[in-house]
C-alpha cells in the first residue's frame, strides 16, 4: 500500500453492487482520477472507491491524502491491474 498526497482530477458517478460479505446488502462504488502534485506530466491513477469513501464528494483541484492499494488479477489469460483507494482524506487549503 502507498499513501501519498494527490490532486483530484475527476470523480465518477456512484453505483451500487451486491455485497459479498452480507447477503441482500449493497455497497457503493465509484471511480476517482487522482494526479501527483508537480508539473503537467505527473503520474495519474484511476482508482476505485468503495463504501462510505465512494459516497464522499471530491471536486476537481482538491488536494487529498490517499492510501492506494495496487492489485493484479488474471482473467482468461489476460492480466489486469486494479488501483483501490482504501482511504481518502481532504486536506485543508
Amino acid at each position: 500500500m502507498r499513501t501519498i498526497i494527490l490532486k483530484v482530477v475527476s470523480q465518477g458517478v456512484v453505483t451500487y453492487l451486491p455485497s459479498k460479505q452480507q447477503e441482500g446488502e449493497q455497497v457503493a462504488k465509484c471511480t476517482i482520477r487522482l494526479k501527483e502534485l508537480g508539473g503537467k506530466y505527473e503520474n495519474e491513477y484511476m482508482c476505485t472507491l468503495f463504501g462510505n469513501s465512494a459516497l464522499g464528494i471530491f471536486y476537481e483541484g482538491e488536494v487529498v491524502l490517499a492510501a492506494l492499494r495496487f492489485q493484479v488479477h488474471e482473467v482468461n489469460g489476460n492480466c489486469y491491474q486494479d488501483v483501490i483507494c482504501n482511504d481518502i482524506i481532504k486536506l485543508p487549503k
